[in-house]
């Protein structure tokens, strides 16, 4: 006990001594200033800089799109699919084997496995059973499809239905409480118009980006795909079949694909419009599949030379492909199409809107001007054929100049802007390893010069269009490369795995 005693009183006497040591350095400075400084004196602001009755409609501004935001999240998902790939795994030593009884000493053969790959996406639920958008190429190809909703949760989800050529997909989670978004009418949409971007950039769930609708109607040639609205909200890789939304927390768009020379947003994306995303989702809920009519023209603008300098609105033909409606109305190439049923056609996405909406097998008339001369004629909408892509992509008028014979695959020599690019065909097997979506056509990138200012551009990449003309084949490639003027910038639609971007080739 007394051992004890002198121990405790020991330890109370050192203990006293520290405290009074602190004390002093704490007096005296040094403690956590070894070069003896003293502990600085602060004030911090205790007042704003500007009332809040100076900014008052910036602060309704503020409490406002946070409403909207927290009214929309609820609806946005974060999607994750899985792929199993088969590899082959070589010779090579394998520890558990070697250690665990393998052959060969601990030498293993080859042996085919199994690798999982992973991608993320975003969607966006638009029924209350539970039916979700998204992008076709997000749950192309894939095993299995999960679904993150806002408040943590996971689910599986079924694809119930897809469409490569509009990049749509619908899929399916069974979950009594989930909050439907409503798709806008997006032919009301202006640009100017604010917006909010949001989904699952780079997996960073509920990630919201603000913009207005940069331009809209970005125009293509053929009939078979929708326009697209054009955003400078930041679209990231990632944010692939998430919501466009408006101020109302309506979805006026499914966001699809970027341009951009790094592969980040540069303030230039594009969504689907949600009239075409609606006129799909209510085809696939009723039928399975995506039913569309169309008409089977492919338009160019047009030219001012062709029509009168006060009446230049309207759809010239390029040309007519064979077997369609089109050709069924005996319509030739250079007839402008001036109205469909009685509604004024004013560009080609006007008239393939109108072409969706109408009912197929029924007379329709369309009034054209043919060599300066009105004149109707009839029809009947039918059904898109399967290989419509493909076959709207009629072959170009034969060069008059005589050309060499090349070998199947071989890459003509190229002069002009796309000359440091080196491409080759796109065969089905190369897609396969590339994991490219189903629908992915156009050349492959096989090489690229350096310092040639297209870094951006990757050997294994997939050219499918230049300036919105398709790419079918190397051949394809060469004749449009070869009339590009060196002065524009050229836009490349390009496909890297299951991600399709554009990329702008500005003059040097």
């Amino acid at each position: 006990m007394k051992n004890l005693a002198k121990f405790l009183l020991f330890v109370l006497v050192v203990s006293a001594g520290i405290s009074l040591l602190y004390d002093y350095r704490l007096k005296h400075g040094g403690l956590n200033f070894p070069s003896g400084r003293k502990p600085e004196k602060y004030t911090l602001a205790s007042q704003p800089s500007v009332d809040s009755k100076q900014v008052a409609s910036l602060e309704a501004l503020n409490r406002e799109r946070r409403a909207l935001v927290s009214s929309v999240l609820p609806s946005v998902v974060a999607i994750k699919t899985s792929k199993r790939i088969g590899v082959r795994r070589e010779y090579g030593l394998d520890p558990f084997e070697f250690f665990f009884g393998g052959r060969q000493g601990g030498y293993r053969s080859p042996r085919d496995e199994a690798l999982v790959q992973n991608s993320l996406g975003s969607g966006v639920i638009v029924t209350n059973e539970g039916h979700i958008i998204t992008n076709n190429h997000v749950v192309d190809q894939v095993d299995e499809i999960e679904v993150q909703l806002s408040d943590g949760r996971t689910k599986k989800a079924r694809l119930v239905g897809a469409d490569s050529q509009l990049d749509v997909a619908v899929l399916k989670i069974d979950d009594p409480g989930v909050k439907p978004l409503k798709l806008a009418d997006s032919d009301t949409v202006q640009p100017g118009d604010f917006v909010l971007a949001i989904g699952n950039p780079f997996g960073l769930q509920e990630t919201v980006t603000d913009g207005i609708i940069s331009w809209k109607g970005r125009p293509n040639s053929t009939d078979f795909r929708g326009d697209l609205l054009q955003t400078n909200a930041a679209i990231n890789p990632g944010n692939s079949g998430g919501p466009l939304i408006n101020l109302r927390g309506e979805v006026v768009g499914i966001n699809e694909q970027i341009v951009s020379s790094s592969g980040g947003s540069q303030g230039i994306g594009f969504a689907i419009p949600s009239n075409t995303v609606r006129t799909a989702l209510e085809s696939v809920l009723k039928h399975g599949r995506i039913i569309r009519g169309y008409l089977g023209v492919v338009s160019r603008a047009p030219q001012a030379e062709q029509q009168s300098a006060s009446d230049n609105e309207g759809v010239v033909i390029d040309q007519v492909v064979p077997g369609s409606p089109a050709a069924q109305a005996q319509l030739q190439p250079g007839d402008v199409i001036r109205k469909f049923n009685g509604r004024d056609v004013k560009t080609i996405g006007v008239l393939r809107n109108i072409v969706a909406q109408t009912e197929l097998n029924k007379n329709v008339e369309l009034e054209i001007e043919r060599a300066g001369k009105p004149l109707k004629v009839t029809t009947q909408i039918k059904e898109q054929p399967q290989d419509y892509q493909s076959s709207s992509a009629l072959p170009r008028q034969a060069p008059s100049q005589p050309q060499t014979l090349q070998q199947p695959g071989e890459q003509e020599a190229v002069s002009g802007p796309l000359a440091s690019i080196h491409v080759g065909e796109l065969t089905q097997e190369m897609a396969r390893q590339l994991d490219l979506p189903a629908n992915a056509q156009g050349v492959l990138v096989t090489g690229v010069d350096p310092d040639s200012g297209v870094a951006e551009l990757q050997k294994g990449d997939v050219i499918e269009e230049i300036n919105q003309q398709p790419i079918t084949s190397v051949s394809d490639y060469d004749e449009i490369a070869a009339a590009l003027d060196p002065s524009q910038p050229q836009v490349l639609s390009v496909c890297r795995h299951r991600a399709r971007s554009f990329l702008v080739l500005r003059p040097r």
